[in-house]
């Protein structure tokens, strides 16, 4: 389960309370949910040009993580960040963010987990060979992975609704900076072309993507034991049983065929 455990859209304006994060972790407990991911706001950029956005984000992803420990998430999604201009002067800076922020929660088992991104704009992390840069540079900082988001990926250029595309895409995710940095998959279509640098959410099946696409992602034998998110459109109840049934009888098929 992946929840939001503050405004997506704003700056901290409280901390949790101690008898909500008892409630919600009985509650957890309770059904039998594993693994817990939260995520940050869009507000934080770990990359961000201007100093003062740049030192709130860190300071406000420290709160975050130390709030994800107490409420027993094993993971923490972070987006890349985005800087205008040298994207590799971007990209050291979001190394050094990183480096703060596990050195100042220490003790705190809550993994810290990039998402790659479409390319949209100034984002980072789109490319695999950026995201194996960052990797590479925190080489030493075990609780950092990788969160892979599909519609992302797409938007990016890589082809991976084929055999050929996913295999090649899984082989250099390996060849950067290792599979075991992936953590955890956002399963999402796109409604656009590959390439298109546009991040964008379509429902399972109904994008550039695919039902073939998905078919293949979660069978695939280096992903499909990894965590599986849904983070499609939702307008009404039903768009979400939909979504998960398509991903879940695409999974069975697969298990069938490996059986």
């Amino acid at each position: 389960m992946q929840i939001f455990a503050r405004n997506p859209r704003q700056f901290r304006k409280g901390s949790l309370k101690k008898q909500d994060v008892k409630i919600f972790r009985e509650k957890v407990n309770q059904a039998g949910i594993h693994p817990l991911i939260i995520h940050t706001p869009y507000t934080l950029n770990l990359a961000a040009q201007k100093e003062f956005l740049y030192r709130i984000s860190i300071k406000e992803f420290i709160k975050d993580i130390k709030e994800a420990g107490q409420l027993g998430a094993q993971y923490i999604v972070i987006h890349a960040g985005s800087f205008k201009d040298d994207e590799r002067e971007g990209l050291e800076r979001l190394v050094d963010a990183v480096k703060i922020v596990v050195r100042n929660t220490p003790g705190i088992k809550t993994e810290v987990l990039l998402e790659n991104t479409a390319g949209e704009g100034s984002t980072l992390g789109y490319t695999l060979t950026q995201l194996g840069f960052v990797f590479r540079k925190l080489s030493r900082v075990k609780r950092a992975g990788l969160c892979l988001d599909t519609a992302h990926a797409w938007g990016a250029g890589y082809r991976i609704n084929t055999n050929k595309g996913l295999n090649s895409f899984v082989k250099e995710m390996d060849k950067e900076f290792g599979i075991k940095r992936l953590k955890l998959i956002h399963l999402n279509d796109n409604p656009y072309e590959a390439g298109s640098r546009k991040d964008r959410h379509a429902h399972i099946g109904e994008g550039r993507i695919g039902r073939a696409g998905f078919k293949l992602i979660v069978n695939h034998p280096a992903l499909r034991d990894v965590p599986f998110i849904l983070e499609t459109p939702k307008s009404k109840e039903s768009d979400d049983i939909k979504n998960l049934s398509l991903i879940k009888e695409f999974y069975k098929s697969g298990l069938h065929q490996r059986n």
